[in-house]
């Protein structure tokens, strides 16, 4: 290795690393913050369509009928996350 490419990978590293603290300092929060919101919308969805297998009937069955090979994947978490217990902390996190 010559000492060219020493100082080329050398600054590479420092670059990759100014980007992931940069990254990590501004969008980090962000993102967590953007998938956290998606997850709930989802399941905000699934609770909309497919109520009824928690007792909330408020789409007509034939839409759920329609939409349930879209959600079946995601029912056994949505299920999970509905009827889980849950305290303050969980309001504040």
């Amino acid at each position: 290795m010559t000492e060219e490419e020493k100082q080329e990978s050398a600054f590479s590293r420092f670059g990759r690393s100014f980007k992931e603290l940069l990254y990590g300092m501004a969008g980090h929060d962000m993102t967590r913050y953007a998938l956290k919101t998606r997850g709930s919308m989802e399941h905000l969805f699934i609770l909309i369509t497919m109520g009824d297998l928690l007792g909330v009937p408020i789409l007509p069955p034939y839409y759920s009928l329609r939409l349930l090979p879209y959600v079946v994947p995601q029912i056994s978490t949505w299920k999970r996350r509905m009827l889980r217990e849950r305290d303050l902390t969980d309001a504040l996190a």
